[in-house]
C-alpha cells in the first residue's frame, strides 16, 4: 500500500521530523532535479524557468534551480505573484508555485510549449479534494514527497498531476490511515486456494432481480464465479426461471418473506450479495431487513437494497454481528447519508462508515473504501470503460467472492475495486459492456504483478 496523507497530516509530519528544515528542503530539492533530469534527457546547456511562491514549495523549487545550474543548466526563478502572463522558451518548466496547503486561485502562466514538472502539487488543485481553482498548469509529472496527498488520486488532480513520482526525504509517514491499493496488495490480502478446498468453502448467495431487470443478479453471479468462488447460487424473489449462468444453482423464492428460507439454509454459504436489481416494494423491504438482522455472515449490499435502506442504514446495521459492505454511487451515497459525497470523498465515507459499522465502497473514477476503523484504502485501476451499465453488479459479484474467499471485509472491497478496474482494461477501449469485465477477471487476476 502506497501511503496517502492529508495536508494537515503531512504538515504535522514535517513538524515532527527530526532533521532540521534546511535538510528536508534540500532532499526534497534534490529529488525535483533527478526528476526534472530524467525529462531533460540530459542537463548541459538545457533551459530551464522555475515558478516559485513565497512558502515551502517555493523553497524547494529555488533550491532545486540552484543545484541544476552547478550542473550547467541555464535557470531562470521567477516569484509567483510576478510572473510574466507567457514564460520565456525553455525546455523545461517547475511549477513550484504553491503547495498542498493552498487555498484559493491561481492561474498559472502559458509555459510556451514547454513541458511542466510540479513540486508537491500542480498550483490550483487542492491538495485534499483535487478541485481545482484557477487555471492550472497541466503537468508531465509531479514529484511529491514521503507520502501521496489526495489531491493526486481525487477529483480533477489525476487529470492534471501527469506520471507521479513519489521521493522517500527521510519523513516517518506511520501515521497514515489511507492508502492507494497496488497489485501487490490484492495478492496479499486474497487467500490462495488450500488443497483441500471445496466449493462449499467458497460459496456465494446472489439475491436480487425482478421483472425485467434480470440482469444485474445474473452478472453478479457471473462475476463471483469468475473471481474464484467455488459455487454460486442465484435466486430471485418471484421468479422460479431464470437465464442463469450454467454453473449456477437456480433456488426460487417467495416475493413475500424471501428473508425465511434464506436464513434457513444460509449456515452453509460464506457470503451473500444481495440488492442487484432486487426492486423496491414494501414487501421486498420488510425482507430485506429481516435478512440483514438474521444473516450470520458477511454480506454485500448493492442496488436497490441501498435505496430500501436509505437512511434507516445505520440503525440497522450497526446492530449485524456479521461484517457489512455497501457498494454506492453517488446517488446511493446521498440516500444513505442524506447529502452528497462532496469534494472530500474519504471524509463522507469514513462518515458513512462509522455511523453504519459497514465497510463503504464509494464508487468513483478513484473508488474510495472506508472502514468502521477509519481506514480509507483508494483505488485507481479502471478507467472510462467502466461507465457502462452492469459494471456496478460485476464488482458487488467480486466483492462476494473475496469475501467467501476469506479475505478481510475492508480489503476485500478495496482489492475487488483494484480487480474490477484491472479488468476493465484488458478489455476494448471502445464497446466494452459488463459481461467483457466479468469475462476478463481471470486473465486480469493472473496478471496482477
Amino acid at each position: 500500500m502506497i501511503p496517502v496523507l492529508t495536508p494537515a497530516e503531512m504538515a504535522q509530519v514535517d513538524r515532527s521530523a527530526p532533521e532540521p528544515f534546511d535538510v528536508l528542503v534540500r532532499r526534497a530539492a534534490g529529488a525535483v532535479v533527478r526528476a526534472a533530469t530524467g525529462l531533460l534527457g540530459g542537463i548541459y546547456g538545457r533551459r530551464v524557468v522555475v515558478v516559485a511562491g513565497p512558502g515551502h514549495n517555493g523553497d524547494d523549487g529555488r533550491l532545486a534551480a540552484q543545484l541544476l545550474a552547478q550542473r550547467g543548466v541555464r535557470t531562470t526563478v521567477f516569484a509567483a505573484d510576478a510572473c510574466p502572463d507567457v514564460l520565456p522558451s525553455s525546455d523545461l518548466v517547475i511549477d513550484a508555485a504553491y503547495g498542498t496547503g493552498f487555498h484559493g486561485t491561481f492561474d498559472f502562466p502559458d509555459p510556451n510549449g514547454a513541458p511542466v514538472l510540479a513540486v508537491d502539487i500542480p498550483s490550483g488543485v487542492d491538495g485534499l479534494t483535487g478541485a481545482v481553482s484557477g487555471r492550472p498548469a497541466h503537468a508531465v509529472a509531479t514529484v511529491t514527497f514521503a507520502a501521496l496527498k489526495p489531491g493526486l488520486v481525487l477529483g480533477d488532480g489525476p487529470t492534471y498531476c501527469g506520471e507521479v513520482v513519489l521521493a522517500d526525504i527521510g519523513l516517518d509517514v506511520s501515521c497514515a490511515s489511507a492508502f492507494l491499493v497496488s497489485d501487490a496488495d490484492v495478492r496479499a490480502w486474497v487467500p490462495e486456494r488450500r488443497g483441500d478446498d471445496h466449493k462449499w468453502r467458497h460459496a456465494v448467495w446472489v439475491i436480487g432481480g425482478s421483472p425485467g431487470m434480470l440482469g444485474a443478479p445474473t452478472m453478479a453471479t457471473v462475476a463471483a464465479f469468475r473471481a474464484g468462488a467455488g459455487y454460486v447460487r442465484l435466486s430471485v424473489p418471484g421468479e422460479p426461471h431464470v437465464d442463469a449462468p450454467l454453473e449456477s444453482v437456480v433456488v426460487p423464492l417467495p416475493v413475500r418473506d424471501f428473508d425465511e428460507p434464506i436464513l434457513a439454509d444460509v449456515r452453509r454459504f460464506r457470503a451473500l450479495a444481495v440488492g442487484p436489481g432486487l426492486g423496491r416494494s414494501t414487501d421486498t423491504d420488510a425482507s430485506l431487513r429481516r435478512l440483514l438482522a438474521g444473516a450470520d455472515l458477511p454480506v454485500v449490499v448493492d442496488g436497490d437494497a441501498l435505496w430500501l435502506l436509505g437512511r434507516d442504514a445505520p440503525g440497522i446495521l450497526s446492530a449485524r454481528s456479521a461484517p457489512t459492505v455497501l457498494t454506492p454511487h453517488d446517488a446511493e451515497f446521498e440516500r444513505l447519508a442524506g447529502s452528497p459525497p462532496g469534494a472530500d470523498r474519504m471524509a463522507a465515507a469514513r462518515a458513512l462508515a462509522a455511523s453504519t459499522g459497514a465497510v463503504v465502497l464509494l464508487k468513483g473514477p478513484t473508488t474510495t473504501i472506508a472502514g468502521p476503523d477509519g481506514t480509507c484504502l483508494l483505488v485507481r485501476s479502471g478507467d472510462a470503460r467502466l461507465a457502462t451499465a452492469g459494471t456496478g453488479d460485476v464488482l458487488t459479484g467480486v466483492v462476494a467472492a473475496f469475501l467467501a474467499c476469506g479475505a478481510e471485509p475492508t480489503f476485500a472491497a478495496a482489492a475487488a475495486a483494484h480487480l474490477h478496474g484491472r479488468a476493465a482494461l484488458r478489455c476494448p477501449e471502445r464497446g466494452t459492456v459488463a459481461a467483457d469485465v466479468a469475462a476478463a477477471l481471470p486473465d486480469a487476476w493472473a496478471h496482477l504483478a
